[in-house]
């Protein structure tokens, strides 16, 4: 009987810890705001020229490339790198205007984020302005402390077609 009421207790037990071990599904709509979120910091950090708002959701070795070939490896170098940028007034000038923001989770900690800046009103170093730009983001974002951090960034630009 000792034994019959032991094997009944061992099977509750195991049922007991099963059901404790239940899935934890990742909301992926609150998830891709949080990641979309992160061009508002971009955005608002360029219109004020503050870097390390502008900064702010990278890891400490992102990886930047922009659309003219400029390759950055660390926060630290896309600091200064922006310093730079953000004391040209003719890279300044302008309008962003973000759309077809696309998310999409290869798993629950990696996802990446492709988005259209249709940039208008840039200006060249003579003054003169530029076409609109049409520059294409992909952003790779990996979850770090309950955060999600850019580990990449590649920004490339399309060109006028004729």
């Amino acid at each position: 009987m000792k034994k019959q009421i032991l094997i009944v207790l061992l099977i509750v037990f195991t049922l007991g810890c099963n059901s404790n071990k239940e899935e934890v599904k990742m909301d992926k709509g609150i998830e891709s705001k949080r990641i979309i979120r992160t061009i508002d910091n971009w955005n608002e950090g360029w219109d004020k020229k503050d870097v390390e708002l502008a900064i702010s959701d990278y890891s400490e070795d992102t990886d930047w490339t922009n659309a003219f070939g400029d390759r950055i490896k660390s926060k630290s170098e896309l600091r200064e790198l922006l310093k730079e940028i953000f004391a040209m007034d003719f890279v300044m000038e302008g309008t962003d205007n973000y759309q077809n923001d696309d998310v999409q989770f290869l798993t629950d900690e990696i996802a990446l984020l492709r988005s259209t800046n249709i940039r208008t009103g840039q200006k060249w170093s003579d003054g003169t302005f530029m076409n609109d730009r049409y520059i294409h983001h992909l952003r790779v974002y990996q979850k770090i402390n309950n955060e999600w951090k850019i580990t990449d960034h590649m920004i490339s630009q399309a060109q006028e077609k004729k």
